[in-house]
This record gives structure tokens, C-alpha cells and sequence, in this order.
């Protein structure tokens, strides 16, 4: 399916040529901290997060069982499609901004704004959606403290570890990613024992729930293969939030040290993650919880997750408050992610030109300063939770951020697209490339085509009889549209056509890419000896 560049032509693309003359950045520029370790962290911690732990119970609620289960499965192979697209270019031009740079110099500069923005504006409000799913979980012992505490309590931590460079930043990922990758394995294999009855109370729950109340729901009451079908299509939005975070290897590549070896081992073994973690995951749920618990609605106020609930209903008793713990810390996790990739990306737009270029200060050891302290500000949306409530302000963020990381993952694919009608054109061999999948063209076109469908019917809810929300409507449809005015006011202004095939640049960059090729270093004691080890059999 995939594989590396041969020997014979790992060298071709090493020569530089004029630069598409971004702008100088003010100060060191950014430095690559980022180790193998925490690249292979950073890419599975970012498919793990709420969206798993917390997000997956009103998926369980909307389509059953069956329905829980078919919704990620699909949106996996969606996001393996996206991946595999991403993989081929960032691992071939490893660059600061990711795929925002890569748009502008495959398609135009008008492309490469509206997906940048887009993306910066994805990672800017999922941050607050996580800082309040914390608060869902901190509420889980302490019902009457104010949201106000937990939120403030996270921002600081957050920021601290952003601020302390991409160096701490990795090294956080790493413990936090661990902690995610032992709960849900734990959860997965504690799950198969409770249902085969290993709990307290003995209880063997088998295929229960999948016969009463039934494998799927019958979505708003409606009858028949319809309510169904709705059912199931109502868990995609919220699938697509919990998977997003599978394309922080792209914009961390600008600070990864030897990124054309160490990123396509992170990308190529993305599916065993998404088979493993979520379809697992996802499965093990829908034996345990009845799709009609009412634990499982936000709006009713309860901060457990799915897990949670299935430990309480198996007379668990201290073990959900430490499950409840590793999950805080996933939401920790998630967003000092979110924090590290919106300032990021904000970087790599001020590198193309696309954001005033004091977002390019950069600290001596290579911290982006202002980009970090600008996007943090954005964290403070999360104390509306201390007003509406943390489950309503954590499905508003939610149905945004769906829509916003769509359509980057829309944009992903027709970047890519373009990118590989650059290289037939130009009579390049994809086969010398560091990482290539025989499955292309064909998964772009399939992640491109779903993509744009889902963000098209991302609100039909709205439009059943008797459930018109204005709050829905607005936040399901505002990123889908704003997208394509950005891309046409970006258009009108620069005045650029689409760069054609023959004139793409596949040169510039690669000597600076290639001279900063090293060796890693070998591992200093034991314990350096026994995480490469880890690493490499658990995730490579």
C-alpha cells in the first residue's frame, strides 16, 4: 500500500532554487525540538482526545449502538484518506505551516488564505471547546464549584506549557499522549471484561443493548429505515470533531527534527490507531451503555462519559474518579494542542503573507511569542461556561470546529490533488518520494468529494418540523460559508490564477531540508532505551 523512497533516488530533490520569498521571520525563526518520540506522540495524542472520552455519548444517544459504530467507521477511512494525501507532501517538504505554505505553492495565495484562516480559526475555538469539556469532568466530583475555577485552572497550565517552547511542548505531549494511549487501552480491555460479565456484579451484558433498545435510533421519533439513516448521520459531525487533530504532524513538521524520516513512520501506521482507539473504542460503548441512558445527553447536566457510566453501572466505585482523572488530562492534552497548532498556523500565514508579520516574532530559543500570547487570548471564550452551561458551550464549539476541520481536511485533499497533477505533469516518479500510497488519486477524491457533502449536510436537523434552532443553524453553516468568501475576497485581491502544473515549485527548500538531516542520538540510560523501544514496537 505505501513505502519509502529507494536509495537510488532518495537524493533527486535536493537542490534549491528561488525561493516563493516568504517573509523574513523577525528573530531566530522557528527551531526543530521536535524528537522522534514526540512526533509519534504528538500524532496518535492528537487522534485521541474528548471527542472520544466525552464527545461519543450524545453519538450514542442520536444513533444507537450500530449507528455509533458505523458513523466512526466511516469517518475513518475519511480520515485515512486525508492522511495518506497529507503524508505524501509534508513528508516530501517538511515545512513551517504545513499545509497552509503547501496550498499557496500548489494552487494560489487565495487558497492558501482562506484554508489557513480557516484552520487557524478551527484550532482557535476548539481550545475553549476542550477547556469546558474539562469542566464537564472536573464537575464529576465537585457538581458545585464554578466552571470559572476549572477553566482558569487549565488556561494557566496550557499557556505555561506553550510558553515554554516546542521543546516542553513535545515533552508534555509525550506524558499526556501516554497517559490517553494506557486509558483507552485500559477502558478498551476493561470493557470486554465487563461485558462478559467479569464486573461486581457479574452482570454478562453480551449484545443486550444492541437487542433493547435496538442497534440503531429512531432519530427524533421518526419511523423506519429514514429515522435510521438519520440516525446514523447525526453521529458524523460529532466523529469528525473527536478525529480532529490527525493533521498536527503537518504544521509541528516545521519544528520536527528529521521530519522526512520521522514523519512517514507517524503517518503510516495512522490507521491502526483509528481501527484500534476509536472503531474499538466505539464498539466496546455501544456494548455497554444503553443508547437511552440519560447520563448520556450534556444538557442533562451529569459530567460522566460513556466510560464512566458503564463503570457506575457495574458497581465500580473508585475506579471511574481515576478513569475521570486520565480523562482530564486528555482534555489538558488536547488543548495545549489546540494552543500550539492555531499559533502555528498564525505563524505560517504571517510566513506567506496572509497576517500582519509581528505574528513572525520569534523568541531566541524559537518560541513564536506573539502568535502563542495572541491565540491564548482566544482561550478565555471558555468561560461562557460559567454562564450556559459547559455541555451547551461545548456542543456549540463542537458543531464549529466539525465544520471548520472538514473543510481543512476538504482543502487537504484538493491541495494534494493539484500537487499530484504537478508531479505527473513534471515527470516526477512518486516512487522517490519519502512516503507514497498506491491508493492515490483515488482517497483524495473520495476525502475531497465526502468532505464537502457532510459540511453540506452538517445542520439538516434544523429543518425537521418543530426543531428550527437559530443557535444550530448559525453554527453548523457559518464556517461553510465563510470559507468560500474568504477564498473569493483573497482572490480578488491578489489577482492570482491558479499556479499551473508545469510552473509548480518542487525544489524550493529541499537543500535546507536535506542539510538538516541528522542521526538521532543514541539513548543516553535504560530508560531512553526502553521508550524508543516502546515507540518503535507500539507505534511503528
Amino acid at each position: 500500500m505505501s513505502g519509502d523512497a529507494s536509495e537510488k533516488n532518495k537524493e533527486v530533490y535536493v537542490q534549491d532554487t528561488e525561493s516563493l520569498a516568504p517573509a523574513p521571520p523577525l528573530g531566530g525563526g522557528l527551531h526543530r525540538q521536535l524528537k522522534n518520540r514526540h512526533i509519534a506522540m504528538i500524532s496518535i495524542g492528537g487522534v485521541i482526545g474528548t471527542g472520544l472520552f466525552v464527545g461519543t455519548g450524545g453519538s450514542l444517544a442520536n444513533g444507537g449502538p450500530l449507528g455509533l459504530f458505523l458513523g466512526y467507521l466511516t469517518m475513518g477511512t475519511i480520515v485515512f484518506s486525508v492522511m495518506i494525501s497529507l503524508g505524501e507532501m509534508v513528508a516530501f517538504l517538511p515545512i513551517p505551516g504545513g499545509h497552509i505554505k503547501l496550498a499557496e505553492r500548489f494552487i494560489n495565495r487565495a487558497f492558501s488564505f482562506a484554508m489557513g484562516w480557516n484552520y487557524w480559526y478551527n484550532w482557535t475555538i476548539v481550545a475553549p471547546a476542550e477547556l469546558s469539556a474539562a469542566a464537564i469532568l472536573v464537575n464529576y466530583w465537585h457538581p458545585n464549584v464554578s466552571d470559572a475555577v476549572w477553566v482558569a485552572i487549565c488556561i494557566v497550565v496550557v499557556l505555561t506549557i506553550n510558553m515554554l517552547g516546542a521543546g516542553a511542548y513535545g515533552e508534555a505531549e509525550f506524558i499526556f499522549a501516554s497517559i490517553k494511549v494506557l486509558t483507552i487501552t485500559g477502558l478498551i480491555i476493561l470493557g470486554i471484561i465487563l461485558d462478559l460479565g467479569g464486573g461486581p456484579d457479574h452482570d454478562r451484558i453480551g449484545f443486550r443493548y444492541w437487542k433493547n433498545p435496538g442497534p440503531f435510533v429512531q432519530y427524533d421519533g421518526i419511523a423506519g429505515a429514514k429515522g435510521r439513516f438519520l440516525g446514523w448521520w447525526a453521529v458524523l459531525s460529532q466523529a469528525a470533531f473527536s478525529f480532529i487533530g490527525t493533521e498536527i504532524v503537518a504544521i509541528a513538521a516545521g519544528e520536527a527534527k528529521n521530519p522526512r524520516r520521522n514523519l512517514p513512520r507517524a503517518i503510516r501506521r495512522v490507521y491502526i490507531r483509528i481501527l484500534l482507539f476509536y472503531i474499538g473504542g466505539t464498539f466496546v460503548i455501544g456494548l455497554l451503555v444503553p443508547s437511552n441512558d440519560p447520563s448520556l445527553v450534556l444538557e442533562s447536566g451529569t459530567a460522566a462519559s460513556p466510560f464512566v457510566i458503564a463503570m457506575q453501572n457495574a458497581g465500580i466505585k473508585v475506579l471511574p474518579s481515576i478513569i475521570n482523572a486520565c480523562l482530564l488530562s486528555s482534555a489538558w492534552s488536547a488543548a495545549s494542542s489546540d494552543l500550539y497548532t492555531s499559533s502555528r498556523a498564525l505563524y505560517g500565514l504571517a510566513v506567506s503573507g496572509n497576517a500582519p508579520r509581528i505574528f513572525l516574532k520569534t523568541t531566541k530559543s524559537g518560541l513564536p511569542v506573539v502568535s502563542v500570547l495572541f491565540c491564548a487570548l482566544f482561550t478565555l471564550l471558555a468561560f461562557m461556561a460559567v454562564s450556559s452551561g459547559a455541555g451547551n458551550v461545548f456542543k456549540w464549539f463542537s458543531d464549529m470546529t466539525a465544520v471548520t476541520g472538514l473543510m481543512t481536511w476538504f482543502g487537504i485533499s484538493v491541495t494534494y490533488l493539484r500537487f499530484y497533477k504537478g508531479l505527473r505533469v513534471q515527470g516526477i516518479d512518486r516512487t522517490s518520494l519519502p512516503y507514497y500510497t498506491r491508493l492515490q488519486p483515488f482517497a483524495a477524491w473520495y476525502a475531497c468529494i465526502s468532505t464537502f457533502i457532510i459540511c453540506l449536510f452538517n445542520g439538516w436537523n434544523v429543518f425537521l418540523k418543530g426543531q428550527w434552532n437559530t443557535a444550530t443553524f448559525i453554527t453548523s453553516y457559518l464556517p461553510f460559508i465563510l470559507s468560500p468568501i474568504l477564498f473569493g475576497g483573497a482572490y480578488l485581491y491578489y489577482g492570482k490564477p491558479p499556479v499551473r502544473a508545469s510552473e509548480m515549485d518542487f525544489k524550493s527548500d529541499l537543500a535546507q531540508i536535506a542539510a538538516e538531516e541528522v542521526d538521532d542520538p543514541p539513548p543516553r540510560n535504560r530508560m531512553e532505551a526502553f521508550w524508543q523501544w516502546l515507540v518503535r514496537v507500539a507505534f511503528f
